[in-house]
């Protein structure tokens, strides 16, 4: 029996059957809710990979509960990618569901979750922010603001000091 992959969806003799779970190639454009369910009760791998592919290919509200399922996958790699999708449904949709916030929160800035963070405070507007995202960002912009200014002293005391110098020789 011959097999063909295409478009993601492995086909038999003509009919579409399954997704390749085995190799991975293709999940990205999985636009099936009920095949990762599946997938996931038959513990199939790369489930996080195709967790970004309903963050861009479902609607968020299909998307989050597999996305936040695929967060708590045992094998970190997965749990990775599946991060990768909240930080990608941030930017499609430009908001997350309260499940997906609180996902990204309980797991923290300095963990797994760190880019899937940085691109919500980057996608999502600022009054459609949770409280504990509001006070990131404003930490995150004061931060940044001071870093410049530390860092533009830093460059002037350089070029005086490297100014005293070329007077003295």
């Amino acid at each position: 029996m011959t097999s063909r992959v295409e478009f993601g969806r492995r086909e038999w003799c003509g009919m579409a059957s399954e997704w390749d779970w085995e190799g991975g190639e293709g999940l990205l454009g999985m636009d099936d809710p009920a095949e990762w369910d599946a997938a996931c009760e038959r513990g199939e791998n790369h489930l996080g990979t195709a967790a970004i592919g309903l963050a861009y290919n479902c609607s968020l509200e299909e998307a989050a509960p597999r996305i936040v399922r695929a967060m708590q996958l045992p094998d970190f790699e997965q749990r990775r990618y599946a991060f990768t999708a909240a930080g990608a449904a941030a930017r499609v949709n430009r908001h997350l569901t309260p499940q997906l916030y609180a996902a990204l929160r309980d797991e923290g800035s300095e963990g797994l979750a760190a880019h899937a963070i940085a691109d919500t405070l980057y996608a999502v507007p600022f009054r459609n922010l949770p409280l504990w995202f509001k006070w990131r960002k404003v930490r995150s912009k004061a931060r940044n603001k001071l870093e410049s200014w530390w860092l533009r002293s830093g460059e002037a005391v350089g070029d005086a000091w490297r100014s005293l110098r070329g007077r003295r020789s």
